[in-house]
């Protein structure tokens, strides 16, 4: 513990900081947000060897092997294919300098430890990324729903089939239907931009 406090203290420690919006440009991290395609960051947390960019349609994270080297790792999980889920929030004790935020993304668990004066921002940070695991929790079982009634439906329409129609004619109408029918509800359901949810928590 006294260890801990003394490094701490000496502010060789690697507690994350927020980064001020102003800020952002100065990051390693924002090099690699598709600013082309509409991608826009919303809250960015540096470490002495890492940065977590949270930007509307994915996590940047630029991984550094420690404080002293240059060698980065980026990995970029975004959150339609990388389901948010397990968040976490570790407020800061009496005596300690920093809180934690915790979560898995895909299959992979990350701990991020900020120092406890940017707790507000770190509250609206959990609001938002516990909002994206709930709403991707949701459509996927929605999802699941719109699957299911297709095929409720393939079995009705098969039992109500005209003599007049040719079963490959009603085969091919019946494909292309439930072609468009899954891409449409993919759509509908696979949310690949959160910008409603980070303007809701995130302020400016």
């Amino acid at each position: 513990m006294f260890k801990k406090l003394a490094s701490d203290a000496l502010g060789i420690s690697d507690i994350g900081v927020v980064v001020s919006k102003a800020d952002f440009d100065k990051t390693e991290s924002d090099d690699f947000v598709m600013h082309e395609a509409g991608e826009i960051v919303y809250f960015l947390i540096k470490t002495k060897s890492d940065e977590y960019c949270f930007t509307n349609k994915a996590l940047i994270h630029v991984d550094g092997e420690n404080a002293i080297s240059k060698k980065r790792t980026l990995r970029r999980y975004d959150y339609a294919y990388n389901p948010i889920t397990d968040v976490a929030l570790e407020t800061a004790g009496t005596i300690d300098l920093d809180m934690e935020i915790k979560f898995t993304i895909g299959n992979v668990p990350l701990s991020i430890d900020i120092h406890k004066k940017f707790a507000t921002e770190i509250k609206d940070l959990y609001k938002a990324i516990h909002t994206i695991s709930i709403q991707t929790i949701d459509n996927k079982k929605k999802y699941e729903i719109a699957q299911n009634s297709l095929g409720y439906a393939a079995q009705s329409v098969g039992k109500m089939e005209s003599k007049d129609t040719t079963p490959l004619s009603s085969f091919e109408a019946i494909t292309q239907f439930s072609s468009n029918w899954m891409l449409e509800q993919k759509d509908k359901y696979l949310k690949k931009d959160f910008k409603d949810v980070f303007d809701l928590f995130i302020n400016e």
